[in-house]
């Protein structure tokens, strides 16, 4: 139900890299509600996938509300409406096309309607040039505005919830708190006493390698990785199904798979490890707000554009952290340069004090940027006011 007083609007999400882009869109509509009273209705195509991240889905549900927000299966573009069915700010992430009916129903509502595209990250410059630039419809009174979520603040920022650096730190300063957390899912203190390293990537990720790299090494590891990813090298070197509550040592490598987490917790997973391996732009994102060295397995592209993107950033954030660079380009392919995991990883575990030292560097610059979500609501005020002037 809409509290009084506060605007409405609607964010349509099609599911294309399984968790990344529904866990945006729902970080997002949570953030909007709790934080700014905006009632907010999220359209998903994929209700199965977001009821990963968050169990209280109902995935044969047309219509239900979690957390205040009010969530609707997006089951195709054919869908009737009308002007009172739009509400204040409109928000299609990633350029997914909305239903043509919706669109004509946004052209006669009035006043029209906030029509935003919410853009993938990226930390290329062109971006700056094109954050907030207005896109007219080709048939329709209507104009769509992107909106470039980015590192700097010629951009609309990252998504981070009020009080999210503060929940983190006491977390990460309380030893108990983050061996508690972690003996749900079966880690002993001997464990804990290891270094306890996250892995989310694609299936694609030379996994397996890096499994026997650590296996082989000398420093004690415990890896814990989310039912279904790098599936085919867990279930190698466990021997066994990759179930949640799976788990193997071999030499210095013990694998631990857990089951998928909402995402509060999966937060406290990426502060209780050392290191982070992520993926996508949901857990990339989140691994910046933990604050702990972190690998980066971006979501590839035709023409391998994602090896141009992961450069961008890099040149960003490590631009003189050798092994973090070098390792971060071997494990998205983009090196072009035969195998040498020992090296590679040898390379990274040696930076990994100065990547702790940029990560918390790094943290501070991004909170300068502003919040994504606060960000983004400014530009809305913006065009609504500008719009009111134009009809004066």
């Amino acid at each position: 139900m809409q509290k009084k007083g506060t605007r409405s609007l609607a964010l349509f999400c099609k599911v294309v890299d399984n968790y990344g882009d529904i866990g945006i869109c729902w970080r997002l509509a949570r953030q909007l509600y709790n934080e700014h009273a905006i009632d907010v209705t999220l359209w998903v195509d994929d209700l199965r996938s977001f009821r990963r991240i968050c169990p209280e889905v109902d995935v044969e549900s047309e219509l239900q509300q979690i957390a205040g927000v009010n969530v609707r299966h997006w089951r195709d573009q054919q869908g009737i409406f009308d002007a009172g069915d739009v509400p204040d700010i409109v928000i299609e992430f990633f350029g997914c096309d909305l239903p043509p009916r919706y669109v004509t129903a946004m052209a006669q509502r009035r006043p029209q309607p906030i029509w935003l595209n919410l853009e993938g990250l990226t930390a290329e410059e062109w971006v700056e040039g094109c954050h907030r630039l207005p896109s007219m419809h080709p048939q329709l009174p209507l104009t769509k505005h992107f909106f470039f979520p980015g590192f700097t603040e010629k951009t609309g920022g990252l998504l981070c919830e009020a009080g999210l650096g503060a929940e983190r730190t006491q977390f990460q300063r309380d030893p108990a708190a983050v061996a508690t957390f972690l003996m749900q899912f079966g880690v002993t203190p001997d464990e804990m006493a290891s270094l306890k390293i996250s892995l989310f990537c694609y299936p694609h990720a030379p996994a397996a390698a890096l499994f026997d790299t650590w296996r082989k090494g000398s420093t004690a590891i415990t890896c814990l990785v989310p039912e279904g990813v790098a599936k085919e090298a867990v279930q190698d070197f466990l021997q066994a199904d990759a179930l949640a509550g799976a788990t193997r040592e071999q030499g210095a490598l013990r694998v631990r798979v857990l089951p998928f987490v909402p995402q509060p917790d999966y937060d406290k997973l990426l502060w209780a490890c050392d290191l982070n391996f992520v993926r996508g732009e949901d857990s990339f994102v989140r691994a910046q707000w933990a604050s702990r060295p972190f690998i980066w397995h971006i979501y590839p592209q035709d023409e391998n554009l994602h090896h141009k993107k992961l450069r961008a950033f890099l040149q960003r954030y490590a631009p003189d952290i050798a092994g973090l660079r070098d390792f971060s380009l071997h494990w998205n392919g983009a090196a072009g340069e035969p195998a040498d995991w020992p090296q590679w990883w040898s390379a990274l575990h040696a930076d990994m004090a100065r990547m702790a030292d940029r990560a918390a560097e790094w943290e501070q610059g991004m909170l300068q940027n502003g919040d994504l979500a606060a960000n983004l609501l400014e530009f809305a005020t913006q065009l609504r006011s500008e719009a009111g002037k134009n009809h004066v």
